[in-house]
């Protein structure tokens, strides 16, 4: 008889106990979520898992959707979730698909309450909109605090670096952070492979397995070129960062998601007028939303 540990050895998807999967909203954390499902009874899916997508508003309609029918098609419970405010309990609220939030509150809230945007080295519209919301929901909804719980991303093995900060986080009340996927070896090509024999899929860009309009449309952290680029491709999604980076002035000064590119209404100006301005092979930083 062979015991939980080595059942976990033997399938990265197994879960022996309480289990968040953090959804993005993706192709590789559905991709997580299927193979999840298909190695676990009904039983303990039941018992064990919770499944949690966190909005923050500003996700592409088809991820939405995409959440939404992988829940249909796939007879799990999504959680949808949306940060509400750290003066309110619980400090978010539970959404659907109809209700979700499609231009930014969530995280407009946030940057009201730290009257300063979030940047690269200071990225609280990821802690507040979805590391803490998940984490509080847990809490208010399952009682499953600190070590409790494992937080299953959907992180693959192709991404060694983002696999590899799973283990420096400090915090331990973020729950332990596993990348089943790394673990087994999964890489961009396996998931994009995966979703062309679907049924159904994400109705973004298949890049092989990838694609550069996940999570919050123009986030900062994605590589300039890459946002300037969703930016011609749809200027209107220019709008809202702009706008935000005009709201907000600190010390003075009007407030920036980043310092070291031109502010969102400069590249949309430069979308609007241009060709191209960034390196086309920087990297984006990673985070916790993956993909």
């Amino acid at each position: 008889m062979i015991t939980a540990q080595q059942a976990v050895m033997h399938d990265p998807f197994k879960i022996t106990g309480p289990t968040c999967l953090s959804f993005s909203g993706g192709r590789t954390s559905a991709y997580m979520l299927w193979m999840v499902l298909q190695a676990n009874t009904p039983e303990d899916i039941a018992r064990w898992l919770a499944v949690c997508f966190a909005n923050t508003g500003k996700e592409e309609e088809a991820t939405l959707r995409f959440v939404a029918e992988c829940a249909r098609r796939w007879g799990v419970r999504i959680v949808w979730l949306e940060y509400l405010s750290k003066r309110a309990e619980p400090h978010f609220v539970l959404v659907d698909f109809e209700s979700a939030s499609r231009i930014g509150e969530p995280l407009l809230r946030a940057f009201s309450e730290h009257n300063v945007l979030p940047n690269p080295v200071a990225r609280y519209c990821t802690a507040e909109t979805k590391i803490r919301t998940i984490r509080r929901y847990l809490e208010a909804a399952h009682g499953w605090l600190a070590d409790d719980f494992e937080m299953w991303l959907g992180i693959r093995a192709d991404e060694p670096r983002r696999a590899a900060k799973l283990s420096t986080s400090t915090d331990a009340r973020d729950g332990i952070r596993v990348a089943p996927l790394a673990r087994a070896g999964v890489t961009a090509g396996m998931v994009g492979e995966f979703w062309r024999v679907q049924p159904f899929d994400l109705e973004l860009p298949n890049n092989n397995g990838k694609t550069m309009h996940g999570n919050c449309d123009l986030c900062f952290l994605k590589p300039a070129a890459q946002v300037l680029a969703l930016i011609k491709e749809k200027p209107e999604r220019a709008v809202w960062w702009a706008k935000a980076e005009e709201a907000l002035t600190t010390n003075g000064k009007q407030s920036r998601f980043r310092n070291d590119r031109p502010s969102y209404a400069q590249m949309a100006a430069f979308a609007r007028d241009q060709g191209d301005m960034f390196d086309p092979n920087e990297e984006g930083i990673a985070c916790f939303c993956g993909d």
